[in-house]
């Protein structure tokens, strides 16, 4: 019984889905949260801590966790993980310097427990900057071909603009219709 009320529930837009939004300081998280949620640019400081929106997509419900992303915050992540349905990633595209950092985080979640049944979107934000790297640089980086236990999709957008976001929302809710 509670197995068809859930999926009548999910069919109707009622079940709310767990989504983290991770990556390193400064890649723009917390800026497309409030896209997400806006659709307009808002200023932002470092989060300490996390912010927690709900974004609606077609009657799809998010609740959206962003987590802040400084190196001691990091340590703290798997807190966040239980009952995460989808990982959000934002890679800043320009900081080719940390994308080595950004891959050991990405693969220590990913080996989580409570992660097991999570699919990935990567953001590669700040497409909009010249000289960023493309999506498949980053794809590349990250050994994203390596990953085989969790479906994964890799979007270049600009969180300033909005650019690509649209697009990422749309394949949350494809992932979240096809679980």
């Amino acid at each position: 019984m509670g197995f068809i009320l859930t999926k009548m529930l999910s069919v109707f837009g009622d079940t709310e889905h767990k989504v983290i939004i991770v990556g390193l300081d400064n890649a723009g998280k917390t800026t497309i949260l409030y896209q997400f949620l806006t659709k307009e640019a808002v200023h932002t400081a470092p989060t300490i801590g996390s912010n927690v929106e709900e974004i609606t997509v077609r009657k799809t419900h998010f609740l959206v966790w962003d987590i802040g992303g400084q190196d001691n915050l990091r340590a703290s992540w798997y807190s966040y993980y239980g009952n995460t349905e989808i990982v959000i990633l934002v890679v800043d595209s320009t900081d080719r310097e940390r994308l080595t950092l950004t891959k050991e985080e990405l693969h220590q979640m990913l080996a989580h427990e409570e992660l097991q049944n999570a699919a990935l979107l990567i953001l590669a934000n700040k497409q909009d900057v010249k000289g960023s790297m493309t999506t498949t640089e980053i794809s590349q980086c990250l050994t994203l071909d390596s990953i085989s236990s969790h479906p994964w999709h890799v979007q270049a957008c600009c969180a300033l603009t909005g650019e690509g976001l649209p697009a990422s929302l749309d394949w949350m809710k494809s992932r979240v219709v096809a679980n």
